[in-house]
């Protein structure tokens, strides 16, 4: 889960702070904390404090630690700083806000008023905050062959391999790629193309030396060097379009011993490319819109909703695990939904006035206007539908899997990154239109949607598993392969003693990865792609 987790720097400004100080402005400092649970706050990181300003810009930079599967709350806090002590407690406040990362990243721009408590406005002062991701996109893509390499193994020819090797501040050398393809017996191989980070490859830094070490595999680990030759990354530049970069592989040994030593073979640069990756928050902050829709499992087999051994029985409390599901997954993604209105459906029961068994009904009743306002909304309209309705079956996902598909085949005509679609399903796992579902998700695979399936109640779900395609990839009954991973499948009876939080955490933690990979499977970038500041 670890894998999606980035950092943000945040950029905060404030505007007719409160003046606290008398004969002169407040000095005002910003303290960020994140909600660590049960009340308490942890400070992340404060600002530089600004002399007599009540409009400060704020020059030092908040880091934060952005995860997209967790509600992040924070706590943006202004102080008037009249002492030496890093202590908050004996400065005046100026006010502050709470709010969560999601809102202020899924905000190109997020003003709020300033509150010295809850109702209370400090004055007019209001705070300003805009978020940037801290990574370098590009990424360096390289084509190599070699020419004559040095024949090493006794019996029959080399087996090359290359090693890139970045040298640090401190002069030392640190491996940023092998090779993973060894050619067998190739005096004149040519390797596959592979890429690496920027970041990784020079830190950005284009004059560089970068060593690079060619050497002879051996299975038990005792590689053979043939050769090594250093470049920059400018030098290496120089190659693409037709043109080589040619670079003689010298082994340092042989070079001392023998005057006649020319090289141990040539090493070609056939292509080097520098291109921009874009990463989810990059579609975020350029204006892509999450859409959100629930679809509830509404079928006989989850029992009687009047009966406390239900499925969809309401406890006391007022929850049940459809409940839960709804507002652990939806809390997360409501932030990155400007309109916070939330198609959400049934399947599986009779539905008056008719009766007939619908596989698409909108719970608010209302087919023509299925939306919810915000999660609330949706939990408001599952609990008045229970009691009008008749569970029944068969237990069928491919209507509501197309239902979503058709909106996110009218966003992808578009052909910009502006809309994604997560399609919630919470079943009790019965599942009778498995082929139809199947060709309905390998469908969806070309489509900007991930499609999140929760398992509800005791039941056997390897149906389930077997569409969330973790154990090789799902195919159609005629054999066609999904063109990407977009189902996540998770049994809720996992995350029965687990805070509610957990359940969020790992169905979403995949969707940062899908969304990028739809719109670099299309070649999209953001709609407002992220200024590249060079280093």
């Amino acid at each position: 889960m670890a894998g999606c987790v980035t950092r943000v720097e945040l950029s905060v400004s404030c505007r007719s702070l409160l003046d606290k100080d008398l004969g002169s402005r407040s000095d005002p400092l910003c303290v960020v904390l994140q909600d660590v649970g049960d009340g308490r706050w942890a400070e992340l990181d404060r600002t530089e404090r600004i002399k007599n300003c009540q409009d400060p810009e704020f020059c030092k930079k908040l880091v934060v630690d952005y995860y997209f599967e967790k509600v992040q709350k924070l706590k943006f806090g202004v102080y008037d700083i009249d002492n030496k002590s890093f202590d908050l407690n004996d400065d005046d406040y100026l006010g502050g806000i709470e709010c969560t990362l999601g809102q202020v990243v899924s905000s190109s721009v997020f003003t709020r008023p300033l509150e010295l408590k809850q109702g209370k406005p400090a004055g007019k002062g209001s705070i300003t905050i805009s978020a940037e991701e801290i990574k370098d996109t590009r990424v360096v893509y390289l084509e190599i062959e070699a020419q004559n390499l040095d024949k090493k193994d006794f019996l029959g020819k080399s087996d090359p391999f290359l090693e890139f090797y970045r040298q640090s501040d401190a002069g030392t050398w640190q491996l940023v790629y092998r090779s993973e393809v060894v050619i067998k017996n190739n005096l004149n191989p040519c390797w596959r193309k592979f890429s690496v980070p920027l970041q990784t490859f020079c830190g950005g830094d284009f004059n560089r030396p970068i060593k690079v070490q060619c050497a002879d595999h051996d299975s038990d680990g005792s590689h053979d060097l043939i050769g090594t030759f250093e470049a920059s990354l400018a030098q290496l530049q120089g190659a693409g379009d037709g043109s080589l970069m040619e670079f003689e592989c010298i082994h340092p040994e042989k070079k001392q011993k023998k005057k006649s030593y020319k090289n141990s073979g040539i090493i070609r640069i056939k292509s080097c490319k520098i291109e921009t990756e874009y990463s989810f928050l990059d579609y975020v902050m350029g204006g892509c819109q999450i859409n959100f829709t629930v679809g509830v499992d509404f079928t006989g087999s989850n029992g009687d909703p009047r009966s406390p051994d239900s499925l969809h029985y309401i406890s006391p409390d007022g929850v049940n695990e459809y409940l839960i599901a709804i507002w652990s997954v939806g809390s997360v993604v409501q932030d990155y939904d400007t309109d916070k209105l939330f198609p959400a459906f049934g399947f599986g029961a009779q539905v008056p006035p008719s009766w007939q068994v619908s596989h698409e009904f909108a719970l608010n009743f209302n087919p023509s206007n299925p939306y919810c306002q915000g999660i609330q909304g949706i939990v408001d309209a599952y609990r008045q539908i229970l009691p009008q309705i008749r569970l029944y079956g068969p237990t069928n996902f491919s209507p509501i899997i197309n239902h979503v598909a058709r909106f996110a085949a009218h966003a992808a005509q578009q052909g910009t990154a502006s809309q994604y679609f997560i399609l919630l399903i919470i079943t009790d796992g019965e599942i009778t239109d498995l082929d139809q579902t199947r060709q309905a998700i390998v469908n969806a695979s070309k489509l900007p949607m991930s499609i999140i399936i929760v398992g509800v109640g005791e039941a056997d779900f390897k149906a389930m598993e077997f569409l969330d395609g973790d154990n090789g990839v799902l195919k159609t009954l005629t054999g066609e392969p999904a063109a990407r991973d977009i189902v996540q499948f998770v049994p809720f009876r996992q995350f029965k003693n687990a805070p509610r939080e957990a359940l969020a955490q790992m169905v979403l933690a995949e969707v940062p990865k899908q969304l990028v990979s739809y719109y670099k499977w299309q070649g999209w970038p953001p709609v407002k792609p992220p200024e590249i500041k060079q280093v």
